[in-house]
């Protein structure tokens, strides 16, 4: 049963956003004259999926002057790939990367780092249990940091999960000498310099320490804020807390790895997870700021198979 609740004590109820306008606007100012990828990692989101897609392309379009949203399905069994497809016809910054079969949270990620073109590079899940229209606080920032990661100031999450979290965010803090609030929130908006100096190799749901620990062990400029939380509209969750004794062999494996690669051994070629840019590669700029709900007919997108998640 999922209760409010502030990890690891304490409830509150925090309002949602109303279902007919969750993004306040239009704004009259872009926030950023940097260009902007949001990546939203999907798996079974049909119920969800559609109104992330809005939002992202609300706060996009509002807060930079060239901006794209890659949802990557990751082999879902239900109707997202077709969803995000249709709705990609309509709006061509739209991008979808498709999974035959299901290959982790983290190959999802991957995948959505390595088609990105913009500067700042963002990613959140597709089940709406954040207001995206905090992005807007964070793009300012970027010119003094190189990361900047939310934490939920309250968690619409179980009891036991949040306990859990909040014991595993202390360990990471210890182990990898990252200070992070809330490691595993999914609220995260980098540099592409960040994601073109470091490689990522995890599949799973351990890609939100591995990208922590990555960025502290190479000292970028991590900023944190808190993000407000809210339940699940539609779906579930696919974190189990049969995943905790595998996590904690991976943040063994990933110390080593990183601290002490001798020891384990390292691949001989280490390949950035996103790649520099090549000429005629960047975003076209729209020419105004969108109103919410603008569609932008200067580009064409096919949906494409995935390379980063490989």
């Amino acid at each position: 049963m999922a209760i409010p609740c502030r990890c690891p004590l304490g409830t509150v109820n925090v309002p949602r956003p109303n279902l007919e306008a969750v993004i306040p606007g239009p704004w009259p100012n872009w926030v950023t004259r940097s260009s902007l990828s949001i990546v939203l990692p999907a798996y079974n989101e049909e119920d969800n999926i559609e109104g992330a897609i809005e939002e992202a392309c609300a706060v996009a379009a509002s807060a930079a002057p060239a901006w794209e949203v890659i949802v990557v399905d990751d082999g879902s069994r239900d109707t997202t790939a077709q969803r995000v497809a249709r709705m990609s016809k309509g709006q061509p910054r739209v991008h979808l990367i498709s999974f035959p079969e299901n290959r982790g949270y983290g190959a999802a990620l991957r995948a959505g780092f390595y088609a990105a073109r913009g500067d700042l590079i963002f990613y959140t899940d597709s089940d709406r249990q954040f207001d995206l229209s905090e992005l807007r606080y964070f793009l300012p920032v970027m010119d003094r940091t190189d990361v900047a990661i939310g934490f939920r100031v309250y968690r619409y999450d179980p009891v036991l999960r949040c306990l859990l979290s909040w014991v595993y965010n202390r360990l990471v803090s210890v182990v990898f000498r990252a200070r992070v609030r809330d490691v595993d929130c999914s609220f995260k908006l980098f540099r592409r310099e960040v994601l073109e100096a470091i490689d990522l190799e995890t599949s799973d749901f351990f890609i939100d320490t591995e990208m922590v620990a990555k960025a502290r062990k190479w000292n970028f400029r991590i900023l944190q804020k808190g993000v407000k939380h809210y339940p699940r509209r539609a779906g579930e969750s696919t974190v189990q807390a049969s995943h905790i004794p595998r996590t904690l062999r991976t943040v063994a494996q990933m110390w080593f790895r990183i601290y002490l690669p001798a020891l384990v051994g390292r691949r001989e070629r280490i390949e950035p997870v996103c790649p520099p840019r090549l000429a005629g590669q960047e975003l076209v700029r729209q020419q105004t700021p969108r109103a919410v709900g603008a569609q932008d007919q200067d580009a064409s997108v096919e949906p494409r198979e995935a390379h980063g998640g490989e």
